[in-house]
């Protein structure tokens, strides 16, 4: 799947949510789809956290 689909996917799935569940569903999709993209980024090495965490650098 490319990046069109997928943003595709999930504008299609907030129109859904936000039109028969309202603004709170809205952004309940919106709060888990933002932590599922965050996750499957970490998870194919996309994402790198040492800089929030300060590992990486020396630091303890």
């Amino acid at each position: 799947m490319n990046a069109t689909l997928l943003g595709l996917i999930a504008g299609l799935a907030l129109g859904f949510a936000s039109a028969f569940g309202g603004f709170a569903a809205f952004a309940i999709v919106l709060i888990f789809g933002a932590a599922g993209l965050l996750v499957g980024r970490y998870l194919d090495g996309q994402l790198d956290l040492s800089e929030l965490t300060g590992r990486g650098r020396g630091r303890r």
